[in-house]
């Protein structure tokens, strides 16, 4: 039999929960321990309530709604916390997609014999310390030292954000120590990129996603006047961050094509008029969907930057904030939901994610598998990002056809 999903129902529900944390200066600022993340965290607990889940929180914030069953769960699940000036769709849509399909398994009786639940993970955009801290502390991934020590994004330690929430940095680290087995995790998510749909495509099917490797970087050369020092005679950091960006593009694009290279953020210091820059500081971000290619790009980028340095008279230092490895979809998991995208006669593509996701972190501990809906125009952590209706409902109905296999 084939059941589906309530799509004016899903649609209200993340319509209201877009309401929560709107930024006046355009789209949703929803970031973890926010005042807009505490109400989207009590209201998402409402409506789990409401849909007669049986509803809990552990000790890094994750939540969940469950129905019961014998044996590992099956869970669904993404985030609800959002970057700044974010859309309404990411993370939002997998969650509350995940929500509507429990409901129907409980308002139809649908026979499930494993339990099923419904995952909102915290922090999955990185708003604190490192992307994915719900889901790391889920699995036991987390680094300690991070966690103890590092400053969050805003530039407060961790612990001073928790205070009021029932949670504590040691509550956080524990929180892989309590969890339960799982059989399996899906998670439907915007693709966040142009694939699906320039190809015109409702629904893409994830087979790889990437892994990637974020570290902070600083050219050092020497503060010197502007109008008195001759360019040959120059120490200016901020020539060899410029020498780095554009070799290294070049270097990936043409040794590595497929991966990306993406520096961020740049800062110069002392950064002023008339002084040659003293320092540049900034992020550098590779990605790739072979692990050995991330190690690759590891060696060579950073050989690169010190023969840079040692070229124009400075020094460079470089550090690891964070790493993800790539990760293959199991060949069970997405063979079953090609069946069931032919089963209900909905087009589909297999294509790699680029970005990260929570499904790429439970890969540690289950099988795990995404589905993509397109993003239209390839809009995402924007304002402008949306979905169309018919997409979000193809995918939720394929969500659920997939949960209801898995759990049989």
């Amino acid at each position: 039999m084939t059941y589906r999903i309530d799509i004016e129902r899903l649609r209200r529900d993340i319509e209201d929960l877009g309401r929560l944390g709107v930024d006046p200066a355009g789209g949703v600022s929803r970031p973890s321990f926010s005042r807009a993340d505490l109400e989207a965290r009590s209201w998402l607990k409402a409506r789990l309530t409401e849909a007669g889940l049986a509803v809990r929180q552990d000790g890094a914030g994750n939540i969940f709604g469950r129905l019961e069953g014998q044996g590992k769960p099956v869970m669904v699940g993404s985030h609800i916390d959002t970057v700044i000036r974010a859309g309404r769709f990411d993370g939002a849509a997998g969650v509350l997609a995940g929500l509507e399909c429990l409901r129907q398994v409980r308002e139809k009786a649908i026979p499930h014999a494993r339990p099923l639940e419904v995952a909102a993970f915290t922090d999955e955009e990185g708003s604190l310390t490192g992307d994915f801290l719900g889901s790391r502390a889920f699995t036991g991934q987390l680094n300690r030292e991070l966690i103890e020590r590092g400053l969050t994004q805003i530039g407060l330690p961790l612990a001073e954000i928790l205070k009021g929430t029932g949670l504590t940095v040691e509550s956080i680290l524990e929180t892989g120590r309590a969890r339960p087995e799982v059989e399996a995790f899906l998670e439907l998510h915007i693709e966040q990129g142009p694939v699906l749909d320039e190809e015109g495509v409702p629904l893409g099917l994830v087979d790889h996603i990437a892994g990637k490797r974020y570290r902070i970087c600083s050219f050092i050369g020497r503060a010197s006047h502007a109008g008195t020092t001759p360019l040959e005679l120059r120490q200016d950091a901020f020539l060899g961050l410029a020498d780095f960006a554009l070799k290294s593009t070049q270097h990936v694009a043409t040794k590595h094509y497929g991966s990306l290279v993406t520096i961020g953020k740049v800062t110069v210091h002392p950064g002023a008029f008339s002084i040659v820059p003293a320092q540049a500081d900034f992020t550098l971000e590779f990605r790739s969907a072979s692990g050995g290619v991330l190690e690759a790009l590891d060696n060579e980028l950073l050989a690169m930057a010190e023969d840079i340095a040692r070229t124009r008279g400075l020094s460079f230092l470089s550090k690891v904030l964070d790493a993800t490895e790539p990760v293959a979809v199991p060949a069970r998991i997405l063979d079953i939901l090609k069946e069931e995208c032919r089963r209900l006669g909905y087009p589909h593509l297999t294509l790699a994610s680029g970005a990260g996701h929570d499904a790429q972190i439970m890969s540690s501990l289950t099988e795990a598998g995404m589905i993509f809906i397109p993003s239209p125009d390839g809009i995402s952590h924007s304002p402008e990002e949306s979905v169309r209706g018919e997409d979000l409902e193809k995918g939720a109905n394929v969500l659920l056809a997939a949960l209801l296999r898995l759990a049989a």
